[in-house]
């Protein structure tokens, strides 16, 4: 073999990158010059849904791709400690228009969150079981079932609005003509 026919050495090969799972290629380039300036125009789109107060310092600004950046900021809402404002800003090839594409409020790792949902028939402890009258205790007012009851027709018919259909003693009985 001649020198231009060998192999070359592995050390002069172009080392490959390898690919990182999970992480698409096209988002780990360099962000958009104009988009990732524009922090000022991504927390004027926050404000639209948050209170300017709630909002507090810049992040970060993250590529998504060919001109789109999500650009995050911290959230002072009270009741979301360590959560995210985030602005996702997008324009046209050659021009300085900016869009919003995406605006919301996201936990980070710090976040605070609910504990995870549990079933109710695996949330029921034993001591939230009771048996049956056991802490119900009579009560005194309710009449028992053989006594009669004491209302009668007139009061019911009174309390309904109703006349009954016996004559007060206050109106004289009509006679027929």
């Amino acid at each position: 073999m001649t020198e231009a026919e060998q192999p070359a050495p592995a050390a002069e090969t172009k080392a490959v990158s390898k690919p990182r799972f999970g992480v698409p290629v096209w988002r780990t380039g360099k962000p958009d010059a104009v988009l990732a300036a524009a922090v000022d125009f991504a927390r004027d789109a926050v404000k639209g849904i948050a209170q300017p107060h709630e909002i507090g310092q810049h992040l970060a600004a993250r590529t998504e791709g060919d001109r789109v950046v999500t650009h995050v900021f911290e959230s002072r809402m009270p009741g979301y400690l360590g959560w995210q404002w985030y602005a996702v800003l997008t324009r046209n090839s050659r021009s300085k228009v900016i869009t919003v594409n995406e605006l919301g409020l996201l936990p980070s790792e710090d976040s605070v969150l609910s504990p995870e949902w549990i079933p109710w028939a695996e949330r029921v402890r034993p001591e939230d079981a009771r048996e049956d009258g056991s802490s119900e205790e009579p009560l005194s007012e309710q009449p028992r079932s053989d006594e009669p009851a004491q209302e009668s027709v007139d009061d019911i018919a009174g309390l309904a609005g109703f006349e009954s259909d016996e004559e007060s003693d206050d109106e004289p009985a009509r006679e027929a003509d």
